[in-house]
């Protein structure tokens, strides 16, 4: 029986960047339906690593305790040649935890165990995941978006969102273009698969031989299974079946091909770099893959689409839930763009060996001081303005990421600051400043940054006014 359903927002992708979405409008009370074409969630582990900064995105969402229990720290690189241990490779610059980021090391889990994590805390909050559900066309209208897809039903909502991946349809019947460049013309096959005969506390790199590309083996934590990952030349098309893959594990490698006793997931690609031409389209969203495709050096690909989610999840619930005006849409591509532009760059630039996974990689210091969200109004502002992100830190007992978990504003009064009490649903925290916070009025928004700075209350009951009934 064709039927068509009614919703606030509809999400087109059950990957991470579509049930992040999912979760965060949930939790806002905003009706929300998220389809996906396949008839289960994605079964490998291609994006494995999150970075710290998605670590602070996954604690404000609930699923911070589930993703650690989940995964583990990244191993250390063991590069072997001809069958004998030949030296380690770290594969990130270390940085130990502190008081203001206190999630400061990359954590691996296969992508697979975090959209199942996602997914449970999306059904906790009452949202729901519809599989097998193909898109086939889309129009939109003043008042909202109507998806008909290949089973026949539709859906209308007020808004869409597309992260449907690199081959997005939702981009495709858009319209809308991609800018780019190949990062590495030669192929690349990625498998997940049970193997015998190697540590799992070594990730296992297998320097490329005469006519070869590389070989690197990962464990996956909390699983029995290993992330293959191989290289080949220009032309060539990789074998995907187990077969294949015990063919190049023998031929690389010391271990014989039958030492691989299970093939469990494959794929291959060629890395590029790909930035949409527009981020949104009227009344429906890019985001994630769809928006911004990465080479998977230095893990920026699933992290900078969390994030993305996380920006927009925000804004469509002021506007379809707390009365802000619809113009507060338009700051999710002028704050989205750029910062997908620059993890891109950096992504291509660690691929190529130019730069190493260090600081930048970790993405704490992404931020929007340039943003039309943002108002610095401090006569002399310290290091940490309006647009950064709001850094963790303990003011008169109260653990800072406590008082932001949540979709709720923070207005932090510190240092001796006048502490007004704003109203609405924003917590207040009063005391003196913490760690790199100095004397001031920071208000904080829902996804984690400082919207507004200032010495004195003048001018914030203008600045919440544009967010509706905060």
């Amino acid at each position: 029986m064709r039927t068509t359903r009614d919703t606030d927002v509809l999400v087109v992708g059950a990957g991470p960047t579509g049930l992040a979405l999912g979760i965060d409008l949930a939790r806002r009370g905003v009706a929300v339906l998220v389809v996906e074409r396949a008839g289960a969630l994605f079964p490998g582990s291609r994006g494995k690593g999150i970075q710290p900064r998605t670590m602070e995105v996954f604690d404000d969402l609930g699923v911070l305790d589930a993703i650690r229990a989940a995964g583990g720290t990244y191993p250390v690189g063991m590069i072997w040649e001809d069958g004998r241990r030949a030296g380690e490779h770290r594969m990130f610059d270390t940085a130990e935890p502190t008081e203001d980021a206190p999630y400061n090391e990359p954590w691996m889990v296969p992508q697979w165990r975090t959209q199942r994590i996602l997914r449970a805390r999306l059904a906790e909050l009452g949202g729901e995941v519809a599989f097998g559900m193909e898109l086939v066309g889309l129009t939109q209208d003043e008042g909202g978006v109507r998806a008909q897809f290949a089973s026949g039903d539709a859906v209308t909502a007020r808004y869409a969102v597309a992260a449907d991946g690199g081959r997005s349809t939702v981009r495709g019947l858009l319209g809308i273009g991609m800018t780019g460049e190949t990062v590495d013309p030669n192929p690349t096959l990625v498998a997940d698969v049970r193997i015998s005969g190697l540590d799992r506390d070594n990730w296992h790199v297998f320097p490329p031989g005469e006519g070869e590309g590389f070989l690197a083996i990962c464990p996956l934590p909390g699983t029995e299974d290993f992330q293959l990952v191989a290289q080949f030349p220009d032309g060539t098309a990789p074998d995907l079946s187990l077969e294949g893959i015990r063919k190049v594990v023998g031929t690389r490698s010391h271990l014989a091909p039958e030492c691989v006793t299970e093939l469990r997931w494959a794929s291959d690609f060629r890395p590029r770099a790909a930035l949409a031409d527009r981020f949104r389209s009227g009344r429906v969203f890019l985001a994630g893959d769809a928006a911004h495709v990465h080479s998977p050096a230095g893990g920026q690909g699933l992290n900078t689409s969390v994030q993305d989610a996380y920006n927009l999840g925000w804004k469509l619930g002021a506007v379809l839930r707390d009365g802000a005006d619809a113009a507060l849409l338009d700051s999710y591509e002028e704050e989205r763009r750029p910062v997908a532009a620059d993890m891109l760059g950096l992504s291509t630039r660690v691929h190529r060996g130019e730069t190493r996974r260090g600081g930048a990689t970790r993405q704490l210091g992404l931020g929007y001081r340039k943003s039309p969200l943002t108002r610095e109004t401090r006569t002399d502002p310290g290091p940490l303005r309006a647009g950064d992100r709001a850094p963790d830190g303990t003011v008169a007992g109260v653990r800072l990421f406590d008082a932001f978990r949540g979709p709720h504003w923070t207005l932090l009064a510190l240092g001796g600051a006048p502490a007004p009490d704003p109203g609405g649903r924003i917590r207040v925290v009063r005391g003196p400043a913490p760690g790199p916070y100095g004397p001031g009025l920071y208000l904080v928004r829902p996804d984690g940054y400082v919207g507004w700075a200032a010495d004195t209350a003048a001018g914030l009951p203008d600045y919440l006014a544009r967010f509706g009934r905060c």
